[in-house]
């Protein structure tokens, strides 16, 4: 990925000004007086989502979540939509962000900042006094952000209901919660990885390193914008009327057996049966873990290997549902700054508003193939960032010893995470006091002399030796 845009893209982009004309107003449904805010995290520095609020005569609710329009500036075939294709996604580093589009669009005239009209592609949804959908309504709009929050402080609100925003995140979380729960119930995967975030210097050195912590200020914001791209590709379905318009799905394929009777045997060991024999006892079973890893650490560290044992999310216009997220119609449509999958969705939502459009299949899977194969290399190169700083960090401390994990077993030694950082490192049977037998199903190791058993899971005290930066690789010794 090039950190730089080429000349004539960056040209084309300092170009575009943001330009609302009185035959741009009359298209759009003008949402400027409606309470409206973004919550993102306080870094973020593009904002290409925002929800609006407002209670309807008839005294319903109506939630509105509003998209940058990203594809009313990126024209099909121009300088800026070829880059934009040809990078299908920005990439976020632990210290730096390469952009899918330049600075003017990503941080400026697509952003959805507070207090300046924005150009947006929106879902507004009326919800009834049960907080079920009655009926939506698809198309562009202006709005007029009103606050810029970030998820401490909108999470602040949540918890102080002295504050005048209180009443109106508390309602919309309240809806958000019931969205959370429906789809649950219907079989959705409950999954919740820890995740890290680094504290760097001015020289981008990490400091610190803490683990993210999720709770409703970002759920409710995640619950609105899956809503709002389950309901665009199920509006897709409606708008063809049985004759199919080829179309960006977000498609989830069902887990690998092999993977799942892996895991079927780590889990038993640990003493829960899973049952994969049907797609729904599968997410049940995931879904168990996933309880299990609330109180456990050790199935913290078994949702791994069950993210793993599950088939990698892709898209195409073969739509084979979504099984993570258990809905039959999925899309993106939320984050057109950054990801290209969405302005194609964009493109082919507004061409089919007014009339049937349909693109060709063939080359519309050709651009779906490139884009998944794009958000792939981004993933990787951000689990490499990542790798990279916490060996930065951890350099910092050889000799000092940790309460760890272990988190995997070959047949030279152990894998520990490291419990305070989620550091994970390498720990070679050499530094053991004694020959370990691998058990059956490669899940514990046990003392050929002691009878010592280690399993996935078990707490183990180790002590850092080396660290290899330009791998990302770190060595740990058993503190006897």
């Amino acid at each position: 990925f090039e950190s730089d845009f080429p000349e004539n893209v960056t040209a084309e982009a300092e170009k575009i000004a943001w330009n609302l004309s009185n035959e741009e107003l009359h298209n759009r449904k003008d949402m400027r007086g409606v309470l409206t805010f973004t919550i993102d995290p306080a870094t973020a520095q593009d904002f290409d989502d925002a929800i609006s609020y407002q209670k309807t005569d008839e005294g319903h609710t109506e939630v509105g979540v509003h998209i940058a329009d990203v594809t009313h500036y990126v024209k099909p075939g121009s300088a800026l939509d070829k880059e934009a294709y040809k990078r299908a996604t920005s990439v976020y580093l632990v210290d730096r962000c390469i952009p899918m589009l330049p600075e003017n669009l990503s941080n400026n005239i697509c952003s959805l900042r507070p207090g300046e009209d924005r150009f947006c592609f929106s879902v507004i949804f009326i919800f009834n006094e049960k907080n079920e959908i009655v009926r939506y309504w698809v198309g562009k709009t202006v709005i007029h952000s009103d606050h810029r929050m970030a998820y401490e402080e909108a999470q602040g609100i949540l918890d102080d209901d002295g504050h005048p925003m209180h009443k109106v995140l508390s309602a919309i979380n309240v809806i958000a919660y019931k969205l959370r729960q429906d789809r649950f119930a219907k079989g959705s995967v409950a999954f919740e990885t820890d995740e890290v975030q680094f504290d760097l210097d001015d020289k981008n050195v990490p400091v610190s390193v803490t683990r993210k912590v999720r709770k409703d200020a970002h759920m409710l914001i995640e619950d609105f914008m899956l809503l709002a791209n389950k309901t665009v590709a199920e509006h897709m379905i409606t708008q063809s009327k049985g004759q199919e318009i080829p179309f960006v799905y977000r498609v989830h394929d069902l887990p690998n057996d092999d993977k799942l009777s892996n895991l079927a045997l780590l889990c038993k060991e640990l003493g829960l049966r899973m049952d994969f024999s049907t797609p729904g006892k599968t997410a049940e079973s995931f879904n168990r873990i996933a309880e299990r890893a609330n109180k456990e650490y050790a199935f913290k560290l078994i949702m791994g290997f069950a993210i793993r044992a599950m088939a990698k999310a892709e898209y195409s216009t073969d739509n084979i549902g979504h099984f993570g997220l258990k809905f039959d119609n999925y899309t993106h449509f939320t984050s057109p700054i950054r990801r290209y999958s969405d302005v194609l969705a964009h493109r082919i939502i507004y061409k089919n508003l007014e009339e049937r459009y349909r693109p060709d299949k063939s080359g519309l899977e050709d651009m779906c193939a490139h884009v998944s194969k794009q958000e792939r290399k981004a993933m990787e190169a951000e689990r490499q960032s990542i790798r990279y700083k916490m060996a930065e960090f951890m350099s910092q401390k050889i000799g000092m010893a940790f309460d760890s994990f272990v988190s995997g077993i070959i047949d030279s030694g152990l894998f520990v995470e490291v419990k305070e950082t989620k550091a994970e490192g390498f720990l070679p049977f050499s530094s053991f006091y004694e020959h370990f037998t691998m058990g059956a199903g490669g899940v514990k190791i046990i003392g050929n002399r002691s009878g010592t058993v280690y399993k996935i899971g078990d707490p183990i005290t180790v002590r850092l030796i080396d660290v290899d930066l330009s791998r990302g690789q770190m060595e740990f010794e058993l503190v006897k």
